[in-house]
């Protein structure tokens, strides 16, 4: 009898990579590779990479470098955004055998060998602006909350951002492919779909847009709930507005909108596509539309060039304007770039003080957020049980953690009231459940 072999895959960076670390494992599975955790021994270990940032990058070798030294004898495989914009450098790492770019990470299998390469396999293709397909759901498994990838690649070329450039550009993914997968997920017990990209409002499919795309999801049949994630401020449809509002919708009232910035000086050097001006009108329009929204952003600190009046105002701005939390990045050097060649780079003490503060202010307003939800009952998708405590999230994307009472509740929808809040969560009790 032939001995199974077993594959680990480990995903790093995005929520992206996330979901296409599932495809890899389902691409495995379909070979006849028993999953294993990443760390155990493995015959075959699959790596998706990111370089997003200096940091990023460092991290994807020190991953590679422990799965060889625990593996040594198995195949390594390095795939993603590293792979793509540093081929040369992955491969150079003693132990790997194949570096696979983006373009053909999903037909990475057609590219091994039974045996370890004597010298590393580059592949590395120019990435097709063409639809794509995916196609994978067979016997992957998924929780009841699942990420869908729509779209990948960007066209905007913000100043700062090597994506374009690691993903290609923008492209959409076949929409009866799409489709079929959605279906398959929801047999697989899926209720909650977060639709995933790198540029989602862009999507254009068979001449349908991100609007019929949101449209066709919410109509699919044993779908509950369906969420956005991170999405360009100046591709949001307003008609999703009214989705948003009615309770007997799908559609999730949240929005993460990365601004980057809320300075028109930073802004205009990262070359984004809007203004202070426009997004305080929009933010306006939208938070009077959909009560009670929760509204994210990502926002970069120690841009080239950014005073400490700048800085300010984007902390001021923040503050002001409807979000619930921000994400805060500090600006990394990405060599390719527009903003790599700029001048005026801001000293790194000062990058981790800025960056300190706005977490601070982002604190504070989750807090508050998360303290203006108690005495309210709302619907909560439970998971699986961790530590005695369901945990779950209400529509408002607000992570709820309830005492574990009785069993069996899981992927299961329940009436839950705000009791107590926290930084970064809010305890509840449970009202009722379907």
């Amino acid at each position: 009898m032939n001995k199974v072999k077993k594959a680990s895959v480990r995903a790093l960076g995005c929520r992206l990579n996330q979901y296409e670390a599932l495809a890899l494992e389902g691409k495995l599975k379909e070979a006849g590779y028993q999953i294993v955790s990443f760390g155990d021994e493995a015959d075959i270990g699959v790596i998706n990479s990111c370089t997003v940032t200096r940091e990023a990058d460092a991290k994807s070798r020190n991953v590679i470098r422990r799965f060889i030294r625990r593996n040594p004898k198995a195949i390594t495989v390095v795939v993603g955004c590293y792979s793509q914009m540093a081929a040369n450098r992955v491969a150079m790492i003693d132990g790997v055998d194949f570096v696979i770019g983006n373009q053909d990470k999903l037909n990475f299998l057609d590219y091994l060998t039974e045996e370890k390469p004597e010298t590393p396999v580059v592949v590395r293709e120019r990435i097709s602006r063409e639809d794509f397909s995916i196609g994978f759901v067979g016997d992957t498994d998924f929780e009841q909350r699942a990420n869908l990838k729509i779209q990948d690649g960007c066209d905007f070329m913000c100043s700062f951002c090597i994506i374009p450039f690691a993903r290609g550009r923008a492209r959409s993914r076949d929409w009866n492919d799409l489709f079929e997968e959605a279906r398959g997920m929801v047999r697989k017990g899926v209720r909650e779909f977060v639709l995933t990209g790198v540029n989602l409002g862009t999507y254009h499919s068979r001449a349908k847009g991100f609007l019929d795309l949101v449209k066709g999801l919410a109509e699919l049949p044993g779908v509950d709930r369906l969420r956005i994630s991170s999405i360009e401020p100046t591709t949001i449809p307003e008609e999703l507005f009214g989705m948003m509002a009615d309770v007997g919708s799908p559609l999730m009232p949240y929005l993460h909108v990365p601004m980057q910035a809320c300075c028109d000086r930073t802004l205009m050097r990262m070359r984004r596509k809007y203004g202070m001006n426009e997004m305080i009108a929009f933010f306006d329009r939208i938070s009077h539309a959909v009560p009670n929204i929760c509204l994210g952003t990502d926002l970069m600190v120690g841009f080239p060039g950014e005073s400490e009046a700048d800085f300010e105002e984007t902390c001021a701005n923040f503050l002001q304007l409807p979000f619930s939390y921000c994400h805060t990045f500090t600006f990394s050097v990405r060599d390719g770039t527009a903003a790599a060649k700029m001048k005026e780079q801001v000293p790194v003490e000062e990058k981790r003080r800025r960056s300190a503060h706005l977490r601070r202010l982002s604190a504070a307003k989750k807090m508050k957020f998360h303290q203006a939800q108690l005495g309210q009952d709302f619907e909560v998708l439970l998971e699986n049980p961790k530590d005695g405590f369901y945990g779950g999230y209400t529509q408002h994307y607000v992570r709820v953690n309830i005492r574990q009472e009785p069993k069996g509740l899981e992927n299961r929808m329940a009436r839950v009231r705000m009791i107590e809040a926290s930084p970064e969560f809010v305890e509840g009790s449970l009202v009722s459940y379907e």
